[in-house]
């Protein structure tokens, strides 16, 4: 029996090579790379997408859907880990803890897009709690979030850790986006069952990799039984058989005092807490995961083993 191909086109950069590390040494498939010289080639690229069984796209947005438009074959399966195609009809969304139904569709799919890496914390907080109409549908959701610098890929990464670069940088702290326009807003909204944009405050530390994501919720605002317990039941329910997204007891939660981003590096694991208290109307949500995994190159190989062997 013929092994699957899988060619990740832009294997060289911070996804890519994240998503050849997890899938060196397996013995079911077979991995198509193109050498150095040729990755540039349009017609060496072309030939390796259209002779894969499945393509990865670790690549900017616009050649993303350059290399889809090279795809001529109909047997080959797409997984995109670019923002280009996270909203577009026809395309799952590959984010297999949205909902019961959504495996089965990943694992079907000709064309499969990788959440973003924020809104992967954020949709998996607010997704199940709208759906449940513990949060109405039209709530001013704000969505902050502090990740590693390696969330900004290749430039920002060297950067951080060139001495010698000539925008060599040392700021512990920086916030971007403000011109609230930020290219996850737009799936953040459609998969969070949002009828209004939430606003959304990104940030990087001087650290390489993991996420820190916080929810603040007004229970003034929220249906008149929601509290901090219904909050965590609803989402405690919905994640109680997932084997990667974990809800924490609000016991442990009551005693928590810090939350370190880095703790989930390197697993595609992401745990949600749920802070408050009885005699305050607000309540905390936040993520914790690693943005180079569950929000990236982690997430990228869960919908890998989707498609390649569905629900088994």
């Amino acid at each position: 029996m013929m092994k699957p191909i899988i060619f990740i086109d832009g294997e060289a950069g911070t996804t890519g090579l994240q998503i050849h590390s997890r899938l060196h040494g397996r013995s079911d498939i077979q991995m198509l790379s193109l050498a150095a010289h040729e990755r540039k080639i349009q017609a060496r690229r072309s030939e390796a997408l259209n002779s894969c069984d499945i393509a990865i796209l670790c690549l900017p947005d616009e050649a993303a859907k350059e290399a889809v438009s090279f795809i001529t074959n109909p047997q080959v399966r797409v997984l995109d880990a670019s923002s280009g195609h996270r909203t577009t009809p026809g395309w799952v969304y590959g984010l297999p803890e949205l909902d019961s139904e959504q495996p089965l569709k990943i694992s079907k799919a000709k064309r499969v897009s990788n959440p973003g890496c924020y809104p992967t914390g954020a949709i998996l907080l607010i997704h199940p709690l709208v759906a449940s109409e513990v949060i109405p549908n039209d709530y001013p959701i704000n969505v902050h979030a502090i990740s590693g610098y390696s969330g900004s890929g290749r430039q920002l990464i060297d950067q951080y850790e060139d001495p010698s670069h000539p925008e060599h940088k040392t700021s512990p702290f920086i916030g971007y986006g403000l011109d609230l326009s930020h290219k996850h807003v737009p799936e953040m909204q459609k998969y969070s069952l949002l009828s209004h944009r939430p606003l959304f405050t990104p940030a990087y530390g001087k650290y390489k990799q993991g996420i820190v994501l916080y929810i603040p919720l007004h229970t003034r605002l929220l249906k008149s039984n929601s509290s901090l317990e219904k909050v965590h039941e609803t989402l405690d329910l919905y994640y109680a058989n997932s084997e990667y997204v974990n809800v924490q007891p609000l016991r442990d939660a009551e005693s928590t005092k810090l939350l370190e981003p880095e703790i989930l590096n390197n697993t595609n694991k992401l745990n949600i807490w749920i802070f408050g208290s009885k005699d305050q109307d607000q309540i905390l949500l936040a993520a914790v995961y690693d943005n180079l995994g569950k929000g990236a190159s982690g997430a990228a190989v869960q919908n890998l083993e989707l498609m390649l062997y569905g629900l088994s």
